[in-house]
């Protein structure tokens, strides 16, 4: 369609009505018609365990009078992964959520339709950037049914959110408020926002868990809650717990509102892919909603079990699967603390012809009563890279037998149809370099590593041959916490104790962990890698970092005779190179990600193919 028609469809003055008039912007403009201008993905942080954010988008619409700055919601990616939204193309919004924030105008984007009759075209007319009037002091949220995203804030400065709304309604109805206040979307939560009330289930709640310091004693216990839009974090402590514990029940939907603190998440305390997080106060009003059934009982962002083999060691990931097999319960008891733990091994399998081992703990272990062939969901598993691949189901996680969702059912559909005669592959198989992680990175020489400036704009894998010729011995070790899982640095108190400020607790002595430099080479150059713990043993011919530092306290000589019989090994490396920031300089930082001593017999049959390249008779 031409350009003229495209501009005729285009509904100018639009923007205008959506910050400056938004009790009218309704009936004047139904579904604003809008053209992209631009599209621009915005670089993802990383979440919990190493797990990436959702992924974010920033676009340019145009009125053909004016252009604002939007973000799409996490729900309406999906006209970027179908390729139908591209610069120039013309668009109906069908739900929106604009914000002004300290002059700035953001228009959210909770639902769009791109308008594939009107073709792509250059930019149409010659808007100006938009500047709204202010904002009205007491301005809502209105519509129907919307969820929406987080907006950036340049700025810490309160956003006065303007207006909303879904489809066609032109007036806000009684459900989508609650009081006076609007019900805001989970995902749209920031400190910036005020006035707020949201509707929202209880997915998983903690036990009471209490705590001893010098300072004091208090107690606490938390609870994730859910919307369509996302899930978030909600802590109450000491009074609040009294107040608040009772009345919050798993699976139960609730109204919530502020006052209610709104900080940036903690992240080694919540595997939930949000920035922030909630704590309860005093006057927070939490009201138990009579419409339990608007509300999802869980939110899922699977993976494939095949995919498992491009996600890092320690992220958690929901998966669904087929129960393939069942093992008994057994028994572990913690190196840190001595105490007797119950697990499970299960196996799981889909359609992607892979099998994956994940492990249940405690009670849901002894309790496990699902059969063979049932469909289980797994919402916060950790990743493992024992065996190559395998799951671990964290104490902030659950798991739902047969779940009522459409995976589960599209699953079961295909293990009765084709699935139970297959034979499944396990990500054991995976090459040695590449068992860590899975992944099969390109091998690299030293000097290719530098020459393509691996590191300098993006994260980096490669695989390099490479032999230790020096190991920094100063800090080869740092004492590390004895908690499961923690890891963290402790600090000698001076009375015989080691305390970890992150778990709380001290102990009689630390677990020491290996954190290295080594310098390594092969015929190109060298290079400075850094090694953690699980390398660092295999550098030090399988010896423990505890091991190690006791050798140092008892036996000088032994210690530089065991460092000089670690050079000159030669290893295949899995490294990563990344942009790091010390001080005010940056650099390249290259981690070693896993390593392995050369399989000769591998390497011969790698030279040997490449003999074969060369046509000897010619």
């Amino acid at each position: 369609m031409s350009a003229a028609a495209a501009q005729q469809a285009i509904t100018q003055g639009a923007l205008g009505a959506i910050f400056n008039d938004p009790d009218h912007v309704a009936q004047r403009f139904p579904v604003p018609v809008l053209q992209c201008l631009q599209i621009k993905p915005l670089a993802a942080q990383p979440a919990a365990g190493g797990a990436a954010q959702p992924e974010r988008y920033r676009v340019v619409l145009s009125d053909l009078s004016n252009y604002v700055q939007c973000m799409l919601a996490t729900q309406a990616n999906h006209v970027i992964h179908d390729n139908s939204l591209v610069r120039g193309c013309i668009v109906r919004v069908k739900s929106y959520q604009a914000n002004s924030v300290k002059g700035k105008n953001i228009l959210i984007i909770l639902d769009l339709e791109v308008a594939t009759e009107f073709g792509v075209h250059d930019r149409i007319g010659e808007p100006q950037a938009f500047e709204a009037k202010p904002a009205p002091a007491n301005t809502t949220i209105g519509g129907s049914g919307f969820y929406g995203a987080k907006a950036e804030s340049p700025a810490p400065v309160k956003p006065e959110p303007m207006s909303s709304r879904t489809g066609g309604t032109a007036n806000a109805p009684s459900s989508n408020t609650h009081g006076s206040n609007a019900i805001y979307p989970i995902e749209a939560l920031s400190p910036y926002a005020h006035k707020w009330t949201i509707k929202a289930r209880v997915s998983q709640k903690s036990d009471i868990k209490y705590w001893h310091k010098a300072s004091g004693e208090g107690k606490l216990f938390s609870v994730n809650l859910l919307d369509e839009s996302g899930e978030i974090k909600a802590t109450a402590f000491n009074e609040q717990v009294d107040q608040f514990f009772d009345l919050l029940q798993e699976g139960q939907v609730y109204y919530i509102s502020n006052p209610c603190r709104v900080s940036l998440a903690k992240k080694q305390f919540t595997n939930l892919p949000n920035d922030y997080e909630l704590a309860f106060e005093r006057d927070t009003p939490i009201e138990k909603a009579e419409d339990q059934s608007s509300v999802p009982q869980v939110r899922f962002n699977f993976v494939k079990v095949e995919e498992l083999q491009n996600i890092e060691k320690d992220a958690t990931v929901d998966i669904v699967g087929v129960l393939k097999e069942v093992h008994d319960v057994s028994e572990i008891v913690s190196k840190a603390s001595g105490k007797p733990y119950q697990k499970r091994d299960l196996t799981i399998v889909d359609d992607t012809h892979f099998s994956v081992r994940i492990t249940i703990w405690g009670q849901a272990a002894t309790s496990f009563a699902a059969q063979p062939e049932s469909v289980v969901a797994f919402k916060g598993a950790k990743v493992s890279d024992f065996g190559g691949r395998s799951l671990s189901l964290l104490s902030s996680g659950s798991m739902t037998v047969d779940p009522d969702i459409n995976e589960a059912h599209r699953l079961k559909g295909w293990y009765d149809s084709q699935g139970r005669g297959n034979n499944f592959s396990t990500h054991n198989t995976m090459s040695t370099v590449g068992a860590a992680t899975g992944r099969s990175d390109e091998a690299k020489s030293i000097a290719q590593v530098k020459d393509e400036n691996l590191g300098m704009e993006n994260t980096d894998y490669f695989a390099l041959k490479a032999t230790i010729v020096y190991i920094k011995q100063d800090t080869f070790a740092y004492p590390a916490c004895r908690s499961e899982g923690c890891n963290k640095k402790v600090v000698d108190q001076g009375d015989g104790t080691w305390r970890c400020e992150r778990c709380d607790v001290g102990h009689p002595r630390p677990e020491y962990r290996y954190i290295m430099s080594v310098n390594v080479n092969d015929h190109t150059g060298q290079l400075w890698l850094s090694c953690f713990d699980d390398v660092g043993r295999i550098v030090m011919g399988g010896r423990s970092a505890d091991e190690i530092m006791e050798i140092k306290e008892n036996n000088e000589e032994q210690l530089a005779s065991i460092f000089e019989a670690a050079n000159c090994t030669k290893l295949n490396f899995r490294c990563r190179a990344k942009m790091d920031t010390y001080g005010d300089n940056q650099r390249v930082r290259y981690q070693v990600m896993s390593a392995a001593p050369l399989d000769f017999k591998a390497e011969a049959a790698k030279l040997a193919e490449l003999i074969k390249q060369f046509d000897v008779s010619s």
